[in-house]
């Protein structure tokens, strides 16, 4: 008897699809489509919108930008640009905390 086993996936390395990132994001695809045509975004995989797939950390930059646009009234190439910084901050700290300092 053999058992399709899987390995487990976190939660870092869960892809979302298209449908998915929008509810979670609270954003309409059309949201997404124009920002990922805009190159603002960029899809994990897929070649039409159907196919797209999101990981984690492009769901955290969609929040990221949805917010700066509703509350700071942001173009979205601004919130972009901020989610970006947003990132290299994050990606810093995690460098100074593996060298201890």
């Amino acid at each position: 008897m053999s058992r399709d086993v899987r390995p487990a996936v976190g939660p870092e390395e869960a892809l979302l699809d298209l449908e998915t990132l929008c509810r979670c994001a609270l954003v309409s695809p059309e949201w997404v489509l124009e920002r990922v045509h805009r190159g603002l975004i960029v899809q994990a995989s897929g070649e039409c919108a159907s196919a797209w797939r999101f990981d984690a950390a492009t769901l955290r930059r969609v929040r990221c930008m949805v917010h700066l646009e509703r509350h700071f009234d942001a173009v979205p190439e601004l919130a972009a640009l901020v989610a970006d910084l947003h990132d290299e901050i994050d990606a810093l700290r995690r460098r100074l905390a593996r060298a201890g300092l």
